[in-house]
């Protein structure tokens, strides 16, 4: 569309009036619908020339209320009236206004990590799920289930079904995998995954269950693997803007939707010998700082600048435009003060996984919140609600209670993902989220005392996340007061630097290859968020 507008037109005028109320930043809209409105006016010439791109010009009126923008919208009565940004260049870049200052000059994240990719997407919940056991459960009652009732348990999709005769050839003979999968009873177990930011669930990781289970991610999944995840086509809002899993991530993993190509590993294979870093980085820093630089040097730093909730406090008009960017500091003991903070804060966000150097240990550390009550095991008393009373800091779940948890960790958010009340509501009787099959509806028989553990886990993590802030903090202030490498002091990565390693087979096809199959798949991500 933005490259038929700009053909279309010599120039163009963009008036945004915001009005999303289905995003990470909620602002009133002008009608009484949730998706954001703008006014364009295409201008063209009689001899217009549909082989140079328009020129874009941009305009935003901000309004606390529906009433104020239409009040500020009425007074304009010329362009002249209106503060008009330039937009980039180019067929299909976005109708956003070109950064202005230090900001738009520092290399983007995918400047430093330049490979990042999509999560997996099932297309269906119910593969996805709190427990191994569930999982098991689930699986065992779409196995038991008559021919007519499994597609519907299943939840089919145009290329993942149990009724066509095949997408995919063996030989002169056409094969349907996930049919075959499912009635041979070859569905394999279930294993750790990362569903959302902070909340490591279960996931039954096969290309017959997931219509995009990411084989390129898959494929470099290992003990040392990081991946990565953010917001590259939406603004970021409050909170982190980078956070971190263990283990495969989802597609909308950071914060629950608007997922795309979101995902950055920090190596590109299983031993975690090559690093996902752009060629040449490495060795410019190591000879500016006059010390060796290694991935997890650069990893803890970037974690440490973007991983605290100062960052997108002090770039918040600047986000805006997505994508986030790295203030890289030339100064050496800033470089080394803040990539310790960073390996820190790794480890805690992948729950002691991760970057275990420096004698931190392999358990998260206990932090205040205690269980005052135990929640009951008892299958009739699973908790169906839970909620926090800020004059005691207790949580109650169910019957149980635990505290003191601050108002600070009970609020603690990933633009806009609520991370404790995300992570409860998934757990209680009828699950947070969409319900893709009837499948959905078997829940966990009983709140287990590793249940417990994972929540205090949680909060001690986000305990220890919040006292870390302050020093997180004070050293972005001392790397922005500083001088910053630009993007055009670093090297460029190449185009084949930001294809996934053996780039070429799609999902299916990487599955039906296996099978010694032909495949005919090939579609779209679709959103399958939970807003």
């Amino acid at each position: 569309m933005r490259e038929t507008m700009r053909r279309t037109f010599d120039e163009l005028w963009i008036i945004d009036l915001g009005g999303d109320n289905l995003g990470t930043r909620k602002t009133p809209n002008v009608f009484n619908i949730q998706t954001p409105v703008a006014i364009a006016i295409g201008v063209r010439a009689e001899e217009s020339k549909s082989d140079k791109s328009a020129k874009v010009h941009y305009a935003k009126i901000d309004g606390l209320s529906r009433e104020d923008k239409l009040a500020k919208l009425e007074a304009v009565e010329g362009f002249g009236q209106l503060a008009w940004r330039a937009c980039p260049d180019g067929w299909h870049k976005p109708f956003l206004p070109i950064g202005m200052g230090d900001f738009f000059d520092w290399p983007s994240l995918d400047d430093l990590f330049p490979w990042r990719h999509s999560g997996t997407q099932f297309k269906r919940s119910w593969p996805i799920g709190e427990t191994a056991e569930l999982l098991e459960r689930r699986i065992a009652e779409l196995y038991a289930a008559d021919g007519t009732e499994k597609p519907n348990l299943f939840v089919e999709t145009g290329s993942n079904n149990l009724r066509s005769r095949g997408y995919g050839k063996r030989g002169n003979e056409r094969i349907n995998p996930t049919r075959q999968m499912i009635l041979t009873s070859t569905i394999p177990k279930p294993s750790r995954y990362g569903f959302r930011s902070f909340d490591t669930q279960f996931a039954i990781l096969s290309d017959c269950l997931a219509d995009r289970i990411r084989p390129e991610l898959q494929a470099v999944q290992g003990g040392s693997q990081i991946f990565f995840t953010t917001l590259f086509s939406e603004p970021l809002a409050n909170g982190g803007a980078l956070t971190a899993s263990a283990y495969l991530p989802d597609l909308h993993h950071f914060r629950g939707s608007f997922g795309g190509k979101d995902v950055i590993p920090l190596y590109l294979d299983v031993a975690g010998t090559k690093a996902n870093i752009t060629k040449g980085l490495l060795a410019v820093l190591s000879e500016h700082y006059s010390t060796l630089v290694t991935p997890q040097d650069l990893a803890g730093y970037v974690y440490a600048t973007l991983g605290g909730q100062s960052y997108t406090r002090r770039f918040w008009n600047e986000l805006e435009t997505p994508g986030p960017r790295v203030p890289l500091t030339k100064v050496e003991t800033i470089f080394v003060e803040t990539a310790k903070l960073g390996r820190r804060l790794i480890w805690l966000h992948t729950y002691a996984e991760r970057f275990r150097a420096d004698q931190r240990g392999d358990e998260v550390p206990a932090g205040a919140a205690k269980i005052i009550k135990g929640i009951s095991d008892n299958p009739v008393q699973y908790p169906e609600s839970y909620s926090f009373d800020p004059d005691t800091g207790e949580i109650t779940v169910g019957d149980g209670r635990i505290g003191p948890v601050t108002l600070d960790v009970w609020e603690f958010e990933v633009s806009g993902l609520k991370v404790v009340q995300s992570w409860l509501g998934y757990r209680m009787k009828a699950r947070a989220g969409k319900k893709s099959s009837p499948l959905d509806l078997t829940r966990p028989e009983r709140w287990t005392a590793r249940m417990s553990e994972e929540l205090l886990e949680l909060l001690w993590v986000l305990e220890a996340t919040l006292s870390m802030e302050p020093d997180l903090e004070a050293q972005l202030d001392k790397i922005v007061a500083g001088p910053c490498f630009t993007a055009a002091e670093l090297p460029e990565p190449t185009e084949d630097e930001r294809k996934a390693p053996g780039a070429g087979a799609s999902s299916a096809g990487a599955l039906l290859g296996l099978m010694g199959v032909e495949s005919d798949d090939g579609a779209d991500d679709e959103d399958d968020s939970d807003e």
